[in-house]
């Protein structure tokens, strides 16, 4: 048991970053604690698919003496980790709209508390 604990750590680490993003989302009611805490799950389900998509004793796939083309056993899919790294870049494009936008309804509502926010809008 010990050992299925250990060699599935990314796993539980992912869960636990999926969690507290979870949390920083639906319960606090500040709004930049709630775009962290998407952040935070958007890292989580990064690291979840890049864990997926390892596999230990592989390499790139680029064709070499060492390992034949026919046993792909050998070789990584590359096509995870570059979704990731999209994922990742699109994910910064879209945190840096959320703050300009926070900084926006900041400046004409002067809160960042949700409820507050909701009592002036109405």
């Amino acid at each position: 048991m010990v050992d299925f604990l250990l060699g599935h750590y990314a796993y539980w680490f992912t869960i636990i970053l999926l969690a507290i993003g979870l949390y920083g989302m639906l319960i606090k009611d500040n709004l930049v604690k709630k775009t962290i805490g998407l952040s935070i799950f958007q890292t989580g389900v990064i690291l979840f698919f890049v864990s997926v998509a390892a596999k230990w004793d592989a390499t790139v796939p680029v064709k070499s003496d060492e390992f034949p083309v026919t046993e792909v056993a050998h070789y990584m899919n590359p096509l995870p980790h570059t979704l990731m790294l999209t994922a990742i870049v699109v994910g910064v494009a879209t945190l840096g709209v959320a703050f300009a936008l926070l900084i926006t309804i900041y400046n004409r509502y002067e809160t960042l508390n949700e409820r507050e926010l909701l009592d002036k809008i109405q």
